[in-house]
C-alpha cells in the first residue's frame, strides 16, 4: 500500500517526536576527516593553531600549562593524552618512559623526542637515512652531519616532526632545537598526539570550502540507519512499554569534539535542508567547521496510520500490539564557528529562513520544519533550558530530550527496565520552538 502524503506527514511528525521526551516518560533526542595540518606552516598561521591546539588540550584534557614547560610538567601531561588516546591508564602511558623526570626546563630537541614515540611514530622516524633527515632540516636552516652536537636519534625525531607537520619549518626556527619550550608549542605538540590518535576535532570541513557540499552528499549517502546490540533492545522495550514516545541513536565515533563555546549542533532528515543551510550561511558571510553525525530516529508508528512503505532509510519491525517501531535515518551538523559572535548570528537566520509559520510559506530553504532542532552547550541569550538524558554502550549513544523537570522520571523509567543502566544526564540549551513543541504546541 502506497503512503498518502497525510500518513507520510504523520510519518514525519511522529519522527520529531522522537527526539523529545513528554512529561509522561518520553523520549529521544538526536568517516570522517580529521582536522589535517599543513606539513609546513608560516608564525602567523602557526601562532593561529596554537590558539585551537591550546583552547583543545585545555578542555578535552583539562591540562593547564603557562611560560616555558618543565620535563615534568609536559611528561605528566603527554601521558594524560596518551591514556586517552589508548586504552591504557596514566600511570602505564608515563612508565613508557617518552621523557624522563625533571623540574627543569623542557627543551624543544627534547620535546619533539618524547612527542614522536607518543605520537607512535618512532619507527618511521628510524628509517630516515642521514642524507633524508639533512635535506628535511635544512628547510629549518639546520645543518645535520652525523656525529654533530644532535644525535642521530633526535635528528630523526626532528626529520620527521617537520615532515609530518607536527612542528613547522619556522618554528624550529624561531624557537631553535635547544631552546625552551612555550606553554602555547607544548599545547601544539600535545594536539598534535591527540590529532595522530584520531582523537583531535573531526569534521568534513568547512563552510567556505568549494567542496564542502559534495563532502556532505557523500557522507549522507554513506551513512546508514544504526543498529546497537543489547543497548538497543533496551530502548526497543522502553517503546513497546510506552515509557518513552521515541529515541535517537547516535555514534560516538562521528563525534567532533568542538570547542562548546563556538559549536551549534542541527538535526533534520533532508540532504537537501542541509545542503541549502550551509549555502545560506556561506551566503550570510559565515564561515565554520562542519561535522555530519549520523543519527537514527527511532519511534512508534500507529497501524491506524496505514501499511509503511519501507526503504534503505525508513524501515519499521511490527510488535505485539500491531503497531510499529519505525527507523528512520537522520543527521546532525555541528557547526564550530568562528567566533561566539558568528554562532550568535546562528538562530535570527534560521527563524528567518528555515523556521516554517504557514503551510504554504515561501522563502525558506527546502524542507524546513515547524519546530526546528538546534542546540547548544553553552548558554546562549533566547535559548531555553531542557535536560538531555543518555545512555552509553561502547561507541553507541542513546540520547532523549525531556523537560527538567521531567528528567527523573526518564532516569526512572529506564533503570525500570535495566537497573544496571547508568543514565547521565546534563541541561543544555535548546531553541525556543523546539521547547514549546516540548509542551506540545504543534506550531
Amino acid at each position: 500500500m502506497i503512503q498518502s502524503k497525510k500518513m507520510l506527514q504523520l510519518s514525519a511528525s511522529a519522527a520529531l517526536l522522537a527526539t523529545l521526551v513528554l512529561p509522561q516518560f518520553a523520549s529521544a533526542a538526536e568517516q570522517t576527516t580529521a582536522a589535517a595540518a599543513p606539513v609546513t606552516l608560516s608564525v602567523q598561521q602557526a601562532s593561529s593553531a596554537n590558539v585551537e591546539f591550546s583552547s583543545y588540550v585545555k578542555q578535552q584534557y583539562g591540562i593547564q600549562l603557562t611560560g616555558n614547560v618543565t620535563r615534568d610538567q609536559y611528561g605528566t601531561a603527554l601521558a594524560k593524552v596518551v591514556a586517552s588516546i589508548t586504552s591504557i591508564t596514566e600511570k602505564e602511558a608515563a612508565a613508557k618512559g617518552f621523557l624522563s623526570a625533571g623540574s627543569t626546563p623542557l627543551l624543544l630537541g627534547e620535546a619533539i623526542s618524547a612527542t614522536i614515540q607518543a605520537a607512535d611514530l618512532k619507527e618511521l622516524a628510524l628509517t630516515y637515512s642521514e642524507q633524508k633527515v639533512a635535506a628535511a632540516l635544512k628547510k629549518a636552516g639546520i645543518s645535520y652531519a652525523k656525529g654533530g652536537t644532535l644525535s642521530q636519534k633526535t635528528a630523526q625525531g626532528i626529520a620527521v616532526a617537520l615532515d609530518t607537520g607536527i612542528v613547522s619549518a619556522s618554528q624550529l626556527s624561531a624557537s631553535k632545537v635547544t631552546g625552551a619550550v612555550s606553554a602555547d608549542l607544548a599545547y601544539q605538540l600535545l594536539g598534535k598526539v591527540s590529532e595522530l590518535g584520531g582523537h583531535y576535532k573531526n569534521y568534513l570541513g568547512t563552510i567556505s570550502e568549494d567542496g564542502i557540499y559534495g563532502k556532505l552528499a557523500q557522507a549522507w549517502h554513506e551513512s546508514q540507519i544504526l543498529k546497537a546490540g543489547e543497548l538497543q533492545e533496551v530502548v526497543d522495550t522502553a517503546l513497546k512499554q510506552n515509557l518513552v514516545t521515541g529515541y535517537n541513536l547516535k555514534d560516538a565515533a562521528f563525534d567532533p569534539h568542538f570547542d562548546p563555546a563556538r559549536t551549534i549542533t542541527y538535526g533534520h532528515s533532508d540532504l537537501s535542508h542541509a545542503i541549502q543551510l550551509i549555502g545560506l550561511l556561506k551566503s550570510e558571510g559565515i564561515d565554520a567547521k562542519v561535522q555530519f553525525e549520523p543519527k537514527t530516529s527511532a519511534f512508534i508508528y500507529l497501524k491506524e496510520w496505514g501499511e509503511p512503505v519501507q526503504t534503505d532509510d525508513y524501515q519499521v519491525v511490527q510488535i505485539e500490539n500491531g503497531n510499529y517501531i519505525a527507523y528512520a535515518k537522520e543527521y546532525d551538523l555541528s557547526f564550530e564557528f568562528a567566533s561566539v559572535e558568528d554562532k550568535k548570528r546562528f538562530q535570527p537566520l534560521i527563524l528567518q529562513y528555515a523556521k516554517k509559520d504557514a503551510e504554504d510559506q515561501t522563502g525558506l530553504i527546502k524542507g524546513s520544519w515547524w519546530q526546528p532542532l538546534y542546540h547548544s552547550r553553552t548558554e546562549l541569550a533566547d535559548y531555553t533550558v531542557i535536560t538531555n538524558n543518555l545512555l552509553k554502550e561502547g561507541r553507541y549513544i542513546v540520547q532523549s530530550f525531556s523537560l527538567n523537570d521531567q528528567s527523573a522520571k526518564v532516569v526512572e523509567g529506564f533503570k525500570k527496565l535495566d537497573s544496571k543502566l547508568t543514565v547521565e544526564t546534563y541541561q543544555f540549551w535548546v531553541d525556543q520552538p523546539f521547547y514549546n513543541y516540548l509542551l506540545g504546541e504543534y506550531k
